[in-house]
């Protein structure tokens, strides 16, 4: 596949995942339906009609590439393939049910263990993020399209990080002062991932935790904007691993994160 390729792929699902987005508000409107999944935690109708949407489009656009959905996976079932669809229908399903604003839709397409294409919907925030290559990452918000290129938005001699827990470990302080972070804000979902491809936040860290489906969208979205992204030793971050459980991650919106 050809950049192009991506680029009518990625456009050809944006009112796929608008439809989505609207659909998961109407639904919590009506009052969701939950119940608990074996590994303890929640799952909504909403999750569940969701990735039908999202699931029947990309299966319409590319029926040749298998889909990996954190509502319909096996984990049992070893994962060997290279090319491949990520999808995770709404990241943070707890926040979701809460009536918050900040959880997400998201796919990725996934060719040769990197993401080549994102999209990351945020239906409460009226935003939808996508990208589809390098300097090809986008914001739709209120009728207009903005191009994503992690711009500091932060003050001055600032780098403020965002953090996936309201107290982080002091492994992962550690990493962030190495940075020079001077403060941090807590924040679930993927749409931690938005916040440093617009600028808004400098650096990401995180140890071993989640699956591939939760980092995937926003991972492309926020590298295709311009940031680096590794694991926290600097590695080359991958997908495609047999049991879909991430490594730990990196994500710095330039070298320079006071620029």
């Amino acid at each position: 596949m050809k950049n192009i390729e991506f680029k009518k792929i990625a456009e050809n699902l944006l009112d796929t995942f608008n439809e989505a987005g609207n659909l998961s508000i109407e639904l919590f409107k009506k009052g969701l339906k939950v119940e608990i999944k074996e590994d303890g935690s929640p799952v909504s109708n909403g999750d569940l009609l969701v990735n039908e949407i999202i699931t029947k489009k990309i299966k319409e656009l590319t029926p040749e590439i298998p889909i990996i959905s954190e509502e319909t996976v096996n984990l049992k079932e070893e994962n060997f393939y290279k090319d491949f669809w990520l999808i995770d229908p709404i990241d943070g399903t707890k926040l979701y049910i809460a009536g918050k604003k900040t959880y997400t839709l998201n796919a990725a397409l996934i060719i040769n263990n990197k993401p080549v294409i994102g999209l990351l919907g945020a239906p409460k925030l009226k935003k939808l993020f996508y990208s589809y290559g390098i300097n090809e990452s986008y914001l739709l918000e209120n009728n207009n399209k903005i191009k994503l290129n992690c711009k500091k938005k932060t003050p001055f001699n600032e780098v403020v990080a965002v953090t996936n827990s309201p107290t982080p470990s002091k492994e992962i302080l550690d990493k962030l002062k190495e940075y020079g972070m001077t403060t941090y804000k807590n924040m679930s979902s993927s749409y931690k991932f938005c916040v440093i491809a617009t600028g808004e936040f400098d650096i990401y860290a995180a140890r071993e935790r989640a699956f591939e489906w939760d980092y995937a969208a926003g991972h492309a979205i926020v590298k295709h904007a311009g940031a680096l992204v590794t694991t926290l030793d600097k590695k080359d971050f991958q997908y495609g691993k047999k049991d879909y459980k991430n490594l730990s991650l990196l994500i710095r919106r330039s070298n320079n994160l006071n620029d």
